[in-house]
């Protein structure tokens, strides 16, 4: 059952690094995409409001497979291609920010009302007051909902596998085909998964009691 134990974990770490920079990427382009489209969606313009509602509703309401299927196989059928990689990064950033506005907007919904209608008093504009006053002091109860789709983000890198990036669990398939020893394979692939969600978990805890004391 161990043997060839050393080449699986070496295969497998190949993958960890692809899993990580998808989930760094993927969850960055969701947190920049996500608090845009929160703008838009509690902006006083009202077409702006509606693109932002439209696009939560599609987004949260399509498989991530789906999704990906739709852009790794639709874009080239549409004449744009792009690396693999960076397609399926793209796919998973555009539907994780759908999921990073909603907690963007309860955040800013957390803020009392009054905090903004003392900033317009004082003459700022819609923009000055949600960057300077709203945004800042709505971080904190953001903070546990955004590890959570960090851990999503890494989660989700698994189906990647599906459309051919040799990823963590990619790399797990792969070995199991070669080995034949899927039971090996998986089993080191899960250790990995429950650790990374794990310490995300806890960096997150961590970040939001440090955000209470400074408060």
């Amino acid at each position: 059952m161990f043997t060839h134990v050393d080449a699986i974990a070496g295969q497998l770490g190949r993958g960890l690094l692809l899993t990580l920079a998808m989930t760094a990427l993927t969850f960055t382009g969701a947190v920049a995409g996500g608090l845009v489209v929160a703008v838009l969606r509690i902006c006083p313009v009202a077409p702006l409001r509606a693109f932002g509602a439209g696009y939560v509703a599609v987004f949260r309401n399509i498989p991530l497979l789906v999704l990906l299927v739709l852009f790794v196989f639709g874009l080239p059928d549409l004449g744009l291609l792009y690396p693999l990689f960076a397609t399926v990064t793209t796919a998973m950033a555009l539907y994780w920010a759908a999921f990073v506005c909603e907690v963007v907007r309860s955040g800013v919904r957390a803020v009392p009302r009054g905090q903004a209608e003392a900033a317009r008093a004082l003459g700022l504009g819609f923009g000055q007051c949600l960057r300077h006053v709203i945004l800042p002091q709505a971080v904190r109860p953001m903070v546990q909902p955004l590890g959570s789709i960090f851990i999503g983000c890494a989660l989700s890198t698994s189906l990647a596998a599906a459309v051919g990036v040799a990823e963590l669990t990619g790399q797990a398939e792969f070995l199991t085909l070669r080995y034949d020893q899927p039971l090996t394979s998986f089993a080191l692939t899960t250790v990995v998964y429950v650790a990374l969600t794990l310490t995300s978990g806890l960096v997150a805890g961590r970040v939001e009691r440090k955000l209470a004391v400074a408060r």
